[in-house]
């Protein structure tokens, strides 16, 4: 009886391991079918999807425009402040400093007007949308500063020529030292972080939350096929290195208080010389040429992008040659010319190519397959793609000869 009861019990034992471990590979195979599912559904949208990318810059928008509206309220309250201060004080560099920021706070209200205006849909007339309108604002507030600053500095010349030095130098250091505590909470406001939500493009999967080369069930590897398997990799690698993506607006922003801040400093040092040394007040003058010029510097690379967007130049973020042997080792193309890649915004890419294809091969796999690889890989936003029929008289012909530089 004894021996029985001992048998019933680890029969009893065994049913449950058997249950628990049927029931963790019931649970295993359930969140593994999830995941490929989800997974599958992503590699859907980006091989169904014609011409678009699901990429959506809302979020960036977002985070710009609050970061723009912080940094506008600071700015203008304490602008105000230095105009008292630099009035009292008689501080052509304070007022320098007031001038710049009241530069920088038309800029942010620009920068504003921009983001609105690029929010706007495309219209019959403006068939891209207002994205320029970013780019636009931009411009325009690298001139004003440009402007602003070349005041100021025809201002200091006639302080030098007419020897008017008369500097209350304690409301000067006082004013200085709250700009550059300012002039660091308003470039803590709009430092665009790596890791920041606005880097993450909506069309990435979010991987964090399972990871699939740890979670592969021999019950759920059925689901899929080997070919499946290998393309749900490809796209999770590809998702895991987005491209970082900034608002051009608030780089500029940015790029202002940055300039603001340095001359701060400036302004900083320049009242402690004045304070301790009262006969070198030449130095206030001199404290605003010195960092007129470092504004103009900090401003080029701003320029530089905008004139590359409104140039429709090819984005510094993308390769011209590894967009084009990309496209061409896909099965079925032979040639590509007419290749153009060029920024509507910084944030959005487009893209319009010419693929010659063999005859014989199925051309809307291949044009789903160029457009899933341009937006995948590239995160190119509109992509148009003609395909036709490869002749060999292509390999000669002139107009179809790729950028060689």
């Amino acid at each position: 009886m004894h021996a029985r009861s001992k048998s019933d019990s680890v029969a009893h034992k065994d049913f449950n391991n058997s249950l628990n471990y049927q029931t963790f590979n019931n649970f295993a195979y359930k969140k593994n079918q999830e995941i490929a599912n989800s997974e599958l559904a992503h590699r859907d949208n980006i091989e169904t999807d014609h011409c678009h990318s699901d990429s959506e810059t809302d979020g960036i928008d977002r985070v710009a425009r609050r970061k723009l509206l912080i940094a506008s309220g600071l700015c203008l309250i304490f602008m105000i402040a230095e105009i008292v201060g630099g009035t009292l004080a008689n501080s052509l560099a304070i007022m320098t400093d007031a001038a710049h920021l009241l530069s920088d706070f038309a800029s942010f209200m620009i920068s504003l007007f921009a983001l609105f205006l690029a929010s706007r849909p495309a219209t019959k007339r403006m068939s891209f949308g207002w994205h320029r309108a970013e780019v636009m604002g931009a411009l325009v507030s690298v001139l004003l500063i440009w402007v602003v600053t070349g005041i100021l500095v025809y201002m200091a010349v006639l302080r030098i020529m007419n020897k008017d030095y008369n500097i209350e130098a304690t409301i000067m250091l006082i004013t200085s030292g709250v700009g550059v505590l300012v002039n660091l909470i308003m470039a803590c406001s709009l430092h665009q972080h790596s890791h920041s939500h606005e880097t993450h493009p909506h069309n990435e999967p979010l991987s964090e939350e399972y990871d699939v080369e740890n979670a592969q069930y021999s019950d759920s590897d059925a689901l899929l096929d080997d070919d499946k398997k290998s393309d749900l990799v490809e796209v999770r690698i590809k998702s895991n290195n987005p491209i970082r993506k900034t608002n051009i607006n608030v780089r500029a922003a940015f790029i202002h208080v940055i300039g603001d801040l340095v001359q701060s400093f400036g302004v900083l040092i320049a009242a402690f010389v004045i304070y301790y040394k009262p006969s070198w007040k030449i130095a206030d003058p001199i404290c605003t040429f010195i960092f007129s010029i470092l504004v103009l510097c900090t401003t080029i690379n701003i320029l530089r992008d905008t004139m590359n967007v409104l140039m429709e130049g090819t984005p510094k973020s993308l390769d011209f040659d590894d967009v084009k042997e990309t496209l061409l080792e896909l099965e079925g193309v032979v040639l590509l010319h007419n290749l153009r890649i060029w920024s509507l915004t910084t944030n959005k890419t487009a893209l319009s190519v010419h693929l010659a294809v063999d005859p014989n091969k199925e051309v809307q796999v291949i044009l789903k397959e160029a457009t899933r690889v341009l937006m995948s890989k590239f995160h190119i936003s509109d992509a148009t793609i003609q395909l036709e029929n490869y002749v060999a008289d292509m390999d000669d012909c002139k107009k179809c000869k790729t950028p060689q530089s």
